[in-house]
């Protein structure tokens, strides 16, 4: 049995979730201490709990500690299912986050599945919707599994009460992936979501973006959220490459101006264009894990980022434990390139 260190490296819930689709797809039983020890509210919360729970259905697993705020976990996975599953958070914990903890197993299973998720869809602690639609799952896609995926309502924080659907089409060999150029210049367009509060909001968003980037205005547009139980907003700058996608979010909050959620947003965008690396950094952290299981399978993948954070060493120690790969991490000009390969020997 694997044991784990919650509070190690940036000590949040990345480590758990990575730690339970690893689990469940090699069969190895883990346990985990101090879980989210570096957080301010250590422990499971709500969205975590979802995520453990998700794990466990997915592959039958026997589950010690698996409570609200608890901080420690023993997890032993049994045989993969592969049926529709239906998630419910409970809150507005991000529903994506519980997708990409069980997305690695279903992906490689023996047969197709479906997952239903209720809960955020547009948390600021976590990729949104969007992110997955039309970054993450269109590479994942490269490895060989296929995605169908939907939207069935929107689910902001503080209520939540989305919903997304995702049919899975598995790869039980995977491909590798490379990623060394963006194979042009990006092309922008801006999205402002509004939901039941004022579209002058998401129009106020869109001018200071325009005007800051000179981008042209057929590149802007504001969508009404009329299938969202509750309020919010969010701004997204989507750069389509040839090779690859890159979204920027900024989250609209009580008592922050638009205009400065939306300065936000651009800055994100701004030093992603400033750098050649086609990877942003929160997409480095998200490729290691299907990466890892494409080395494990005897593939080597390449791809270039702006920058390693703690979030995806982290990553990269967890992966460590449960695969037996290698992981290369080389500093070439203003990027990192990473090569995920097999072991060698």
């Amino acid at each position: 049995m694997i044991k784990i260190d919650g509070s190690r490296g940036e000590g949040g819930g990345q480590i758990i979730r990575s730690a339970l689709a690893l689990s469940a797809v090699t069969g190895t039983p883990f346990e985990i201490e101090r879980i989210r020890g570096n957080r301010k509210k250590p422990g499971l919360l709500r969205q975590h709990l979802t995520a453990v729970n998700a794990a466990r259905d997915v592959c039958d697993a026997g589950v010690t500690g698996a409570n609200l705020h608890s901080s420690h976990l023993i997890f032993a996975p049994g045989k993969i299912q592969a049926r529709e599953f239906n998630f419910r958070i409970g809150t507005a914990g991000s529903a994506t986050l519980v997708v990409q903890t069980v997305l690695p197993t279903l992906m490689t299973a023996a047969r197709p599945s479906r997952i239903i998720v209720e809960g955020g869809t547009h948390n600021m602690s976590a990729p949104p919707y969007d992110y997955l639609d039309r970054v993450y799952l269109p590479l994942v896609s490269k490895l060989g599994p296929k995605f169908e995926r939907r939207i069935e309502s929107y689910g902001f924080y503080p209520i939540g009460g989305g919903r997304i659907v995702i049919d899975i089409e598995p790869a039980q060999d995977l491909s590798s992936l490379e990623l060394i150029e963006r194979g042009g210049k990006p092309n922008p367009t801006v999205i402002a979501l509004v939901s039941k509060l004022p579209l002058d909001i998401g129009k106020r968003e869109c001018d200071v973006i325009r005007r800051k980037s000179g981008w042209k205005p057929d590149r802007f547009s504001v969508q009404e959220i009329t299938n969202s139980p509750g309020p919010g907003n969010v701004v997204m700058i989507h750069l389509v490459s040839p090779n690859v996608s890159e979204l920027f979010t900024g989250f609209g909050k009580r008592g922050v101006r638009a205009e400065d959620v939306a300065r936000g947003v651009y800055r994100q965008a701004k030093s992603y264009l400033a750098n050649t690396a086609p990877v942003g950094e929160f997409l480095a952290d998200q490729l290691l894990l299907p990466l890892g299981l494409a080395a494990a399978q005897g593939q080597t993948s390449r791809f270039r980022t702006d920058r390693l954070t703690m979030h995806g060493q982290t990553h990269i120690d967890v992966l460590k434990l449960f695969l037996d790969i290698e992981i290369e991490v080389q500093q070439i000009d203003d990027a990192f390139e990473i090569t995920v390969g097999p072991a060698i020997g």
